[in-house]
């Protein structure tokens, strides 16, 4: 489930992105765009998992999770001739931190919320 929540949230920054600089470009430009975050976020979940580690929390795993999707997805999106304008780096990096880490945030607090309701009882 984490896997598919990070997905999402390259998703998420992939259409943004178009719309806002490639509206009229067809909708195959998204996997142009998305593969190397894609890529870059199942190999930090993969790594993490085969160690044994739970990508669901916010610290370490989902700030690894963070980490690697960000800097192996500009990696690979340079290497594929993509650009990397100064904006998109700052943009990217809000984005992705906001989303990647506020959902595991939400959920880890609901938990504490649920354990807790559940001790008082």
């Amino acid at each position: 489930m984490p896997l598919l929540a990070d997905l999402l949230c390259v998703l998420a920054l992939v259409l943004g992105g178009k719309n806002s600089h490639e509206p009229g470009e067809s909708d195959w430009i998204l996997l142009a765009i998305a593969w190397p975050f894609a890529v870059a976020a199942v190999v930090a979940h993969v790594v993490l998992m085969s160690r044994g580690r739970a990508t669901r929390r916010v610290w370490p795993e989902g700030t690894i999770v963070l980490a690697v999707t960000y800097v192996a997805g500009m990696l690979l999106r340079a290497a594929s001739g993509r650009g990397l304008a100064p904006g998109f780096l700052i943009v990217a990096a809000i984005f992705l931190a906001v989303t990647m880490l506020g959902w595991r945030l939400v959920v880890q607090l609901v938990m504490s919320r649920t354990t807790r309701g559940r001790r008082d009882t």
